[in-house]
C-alpha cells in the first residue's frame, strides 16, 4: 500500500470488508485504501490549512452510527472537529461539532477515539503555548470528552467543560484497553516522551514536569522514553494486553506490555521503515501501521508513504 502523501490517521470503514479511510495532512484530503492496497480518492475536507504541523489529522467513525465520520482539522487560527457521513465512496456535508481548539505551527494534537462509553475523546496540543496546558479555560494541551453531537457530558470532571485531563504538551495517540482504560502517548520536549494512563480531572504536569518527576500534584507517566530521540510517540493500538506505539523520531514501532493499568519494558517491534505515524487494528486482526516520511521531516523512500500490514502472533 504505497504512494500516500503525508498520511496521518487510519479509520476502518464499518462493514467495509477491510477498507480504510486515510487522511493526508497537507493536502487536506481523504483516500480509501482496500485490503489489496488499492488507493482511491474520496474527497477534500474544505477549508483545511496544512501549514506547520496542522492540517487534516484525526479520523474516527462513530460505532453507534456507523455512517457518521468525524475529522480533526486545522482551519485558520483554530483546530476544529467536524462531522460528515461516508457512504458509497463519498463524503456528505460537513457540520461543526467543536471549535476553539488553539492551533499553531506545532503541537496541534489531533487524535480522535470513541470510548466504550460512546463518547468522543479528542487529543489536543498546547500549540507552542505551554501555559495553556495548565489553563482549564483553554482547550489546548488537553484530552477532551464530548458527546457525538458536541455537547459536554454531565459526568465530565469540570462543570460545563469538555476537558477530561490536562497538563499535556502534545498528545497524538489514544487507545482503550479491554477494561475500558484510556491510554495516551505524549511528546515531551527535550527530556522524556510519555505513555500515560488517563484518569478524569487529573493534571499530567506539563510544562512543570516532563517524564517521571514524582511530584505529588501531577500524574507520572507509566512509561517514559529518554532521550526523546527514541520515540516521539504518535498513534496507539491495543491488542491483547499490548500497546503498539508508532514512533516518529524513534523510527520504530514500540511494543509495550500492559496489564491491569501497569506497563512493562518497551521493546522495538518494527525498525526499518522510517517515521511511523499511526497504528490501527484491522477487522481481520492484522495491524496496519502508517509511515510518515513525506511530511517534511523524514527521508522519503521510493513508494513512500505507505501502510505496513503486520500479522501478529496469536
Amino acid at each position: 500500500m504505497t504512494g500516500l502523501a503525508a498520511p496521518w490517521s487510519i479509520a476502518f470503514v464499518p462493514g467495509g470488508d477491510g477498507q480504510a479511510l486515510v487522511t493526508q495532512r497537507d493536502e487536506g484530503t481523504i483516500v480509501l485504501v482496500d485490503a489489496a492496497g488499492t488507493v482511491t480518492p474520496v474527497g477534500p475536507v474544505p477549508g483545511v490549512d496544512g501549514s506547520g504541523e496542522g492540517g487534516l489529522l484525526g479520523l474516527a467513525f462513530d460505532p453507534a452510527s456507523p455512517s457518521d465520520l468525524y475529522v480533526y482539522a486545522t482551519m485558520g487560527s483554530q483546530n476544529v472537529v467536524q462531522r460528515t457521513t461516508y457512504a458509497n465512496g463519498a463524503l456528505g456535508p460537513f457540520s461543526l461539532v467543536l471549535d476553539g481548539i488553539p492551533a499553531g505551527t506545532r503541537h496541534d494534537g489531533g487524535r480522535l477515539a470513541f470510548g466504550p462509553d460512546g463518547m468522543l475523546y479528542i487529543s489536543t496540543g498546547e500549540s507552542g503555548v505551554p501555559d495553556d496546558a495548565q489553563d482549564i479555560g483553554s482547550l489546548g494541551g488537553k484530552i477532551l470528552r464530548i458527546t457525538p453531537s458536541g455537547d459536554v457530558p454531565a459526568d465530565n470532571p469540570f462543570d460545563g467543560s469538555p476537558v477530561w485531563s490536562y497538563g499535556h504538551r502534545n498528545v497524538e495517540g489514544l487507545a482503550f484497553d479491554d477494561a475500558g482504560r484510556l491510554w495516551a502517548s505524549e511528546f515531551g520536549d527535550r527530556s522524556a516522551d510519555e505513555l500515560n494512563l488517563i484518569s478524569p480531572g487529573q493534571n499530567y504536569g506539563w510544562p512543570f514536569v516532563e517524564g517521571i518527576g514524582g511530584a505529588p500534584d501531577y500524574v507520572d507517566p507509566v512509561v517514559e522514553w529518554r532521550p526523546t530521540s527514541e520515540a516521539s510517540p504518535s498513534g496507539l493500538a491495543y491488542v491483547r494486553d499490548t500497546l503498539f506505539v508508532a514512533a516518529l523520531r524513534g523510527e520504530r514501532l514500540w511494543q509495550v506490555p500492559v496489564l491491569d493499568g501497569s506497563a512493562g519494558e518497551p521493546a522495538a517491534f518494527v525498525t526499518d521503515h522510517g517515521r511511523l505515524r499511526d497504528a490501527v487494528v484491522a477487522p481481520d486482526g492484522t495491524l496496519w501501521v502508517l509511515t510518515n516520511n513525506t511530511d517534511g521531516r523524514g527521508d522519503a523512500r521510493p513508494g513512500d508513504d505507505r501502510i505496513l500490514r503486520l500479522t501478529l502472533a496469536p
